[in-house]
């Protein structure tokens, strides 16, 4: 049914239903820009969209538990005001987003969709998700039959595609709990950086929303994978929290065609061995492959002789016993990278030793809360002008992760691109560009730490999308800066466990010692 707001607009108030049933008034703050008309053809209000209705103010009158600010969108800030752990493996998350300009509206729609669905359901706050860091796990919206998510929809739910000045709308979205029953999550968004430390409330909010449990949902979540590799590029590592994967060089462990082993192997086969020594894995698969050159003739019997060769002498490097390998070639039908390139072949030539991760030999350090960075910046140019950066912080999150943010000005009098942020090394193949152009450095293990990955299935296998700030996409201008103009970059990364110190080198830009806090 429909009942009119106080501004004579026609709001959409959806059939209660199977509800998480409680009462809380939403805000839908539209003045100046009305409710969009329901398409023709659209569904009825779904029983899982809680009223959206204007308070006096047009503002959520809740304090904020966090908040960030768009980098693609200036003024538009984005707010927590309610995080609710229902049932002990459920959350409701509720985000106001607001317009802080005096001047233009904001479309604020195609900035909370989730990027890595398709680009027609930008409309949905399907973005709003919890990143799991224990379990390397990116959470997001569950998603019900006949609908993208258990989320806000501006059309369905009649909040508008745009939000006035000095006006706030609050959505929602109801998604798995983080493992572990935390206190508090790490709130992530398509808008800008991961809010930390939002604490969680037990206990269903004030408010009807939509219950997963009474229809069947389907879980959306994408696994996250930090990848890692020696300075000297003979191995590298992935690791997604559960599983680590060992990626050798077969170009150092091997001469061309052979599969012996030559005497640089021992050496940079001991520090797999004492991974898989600390690992609790009783099974430890070790898998050959070859780049796209020659054919299967060669290459698959070759696969197998090197993986075989890797076998044995991890064997004989181990110090515990009970552990049982399985042993596989597959030639080059399971590329890691594109063969279009030498870089791509060359990192597709490698034998894959994959086990349990090793947990970590020392107590990992806590989570705290600290102050930004100060004096850590560079500066360079684009398009004839001066373009600074400025690390903001360096911060140490739980499961060995770490989140890098910086800013970017343009210290110019024009408008100007700056397009180094997604210039990355081409094996790195993400589904869009994003700022994935940073590089963390452990300089005395001699060991660089690249920007994560977050992998989501597809019908033809697997897309990689950065964890980190998209650069294209619907965020197509976040590379063009007014003059003045400053933007919030992040990039999420693994940390080692015993460093408190990295190089971190980010675009164009020198690179800086930086302090892990």
């Amino acid at each position: 049914m429909t009942e009119p707001d106080r501004f004579g607009q026609r709001a959409i108030i959806p059939t209660p239903g199977r509800l998480l049933a409680l009462s809380v008034v939403f805000t839908l703050a539209v003045a100046g820009c009305g409710v969009l008309p329901k398409r023709e053809g659209a569904s009825s209000p779904a029983a899982s969209a809680p009223p959206a209705t204007a308070t006096a103010s047009g503002q959520d009158t809740r304090a904020a538990l966090a908040e960030t600010r768009s980098t693609m969108t200036e003024n538009l800030k984005v707010e927590v005001v309610g995080l609710n752990r229902v049932k002990g493996r459920h959350l409701i998350a509720q985000i106001q987003l607001s317009n802080t300009g005096t001047e233009k509206h904001l479309s604020w729609a195609g900035e909370l969709g989730d990027r890595t669905r398709p680009l027609g359901k930008i409309r949905w706050a399907s973005g709003i998700g919890v990143l799991d860091a224990r379990a390397r796990t990116w959470l997001l919206p569950y998603k019900p039959a006949g609908s993208p998510c258990l989320c806000s929809d501006w059309d369905r739910d009649g909040l508008g595609q745009f939000i006035g000045p000095g006006q706030s709308i609050t959505v929602y979205a109801v998604l798995p709990a983080p493992s572990g029953n935390p206190a508090t999550a790490i709130v992530v968004t398509p808008v800008g950086p991961p809010m930390l430390d939002v604490p969680i409330s037990d206990g269903a909010p004030a408010g009807d929303f939509p219950d997963p449990d009474a229809d069947t949902v389907t879980l959306v979540n994408r696994r996250l994978i930090l990848p890692a590799e020696a300075l000297d590029k003979s191995e590298e590592t992935a690791d997604d929290g559960k599983d680590l994967q060992v990626n050798l060089s077969s170009d150092v462990l091997f001469a061309v065609g052979k599969a012996t082993l030559t005497p640089r192997a021992r050496s940079i086969m001991a520090r797999t061995a004492k991974l898989i020594d600390a690992s609790p894995s009783t099974v430890v698969t070790v898998a050959g492959h070859a780049d796209s050159s020659g054919n299967d003739t060669i290459n698959d019997p070759l696969s197998l002789r090197r993986a075989q060769a890797v076998q044995q002498a991890l064997s004989a490097l181990l110090t515990r016993n009970g552990i049982r390998f399985q042993t596989q070639g597959y030639g080059s039908r399971r590329p890691l990278y594109s063969n279009d390139s030498d870089e791509g072949k060359r990192r597709n030539r490698r034998v894959t030793v994959t086990f349990a991760k090793p947990q970590p030999a020392t107590q990992e350090p806590a989570a705290t809360t600290t102050p930004g960075l100060t004096g850590l910046t560079g500066t360079t140019k684009a398009d004839g002008q001066p373009i600074a950066m400025e690390i903001a912080g360096l911060r140490r999150l739980p499961g060995g992760l770490g989140l890098l943010t910086y800013k970017i000005t343009n210290q110019g009098s024009v408008e100007a691109w700056f397009t180094d942020l997604h210039h990355a090394q081409d094996w790195e193949a993400y589904k869009y560009q994003a700022a994935s152009n940073v590089r963390v450095t452990d300089v005395a293990a001699r060991r660089q730490y690249l920007p994560g990955r977050l992998e989501v299935p597809t019908d033809d296998g697997v897309d990689f999308y950065c964890a980190c700030t998209d650069v294209s996409g619907v965020r197509i201008n976040t590379e063009k800066f007014a003059p003045g103009q400053t933007r919030e970059f992040w990039n999420l990364i693994a940390l080692p466990d015993t460093a408190d110190t990295l190089k971190v080198r980010i675009g164009p830009f020198r690179d800086l010692d930086v302090p892990i806090h």
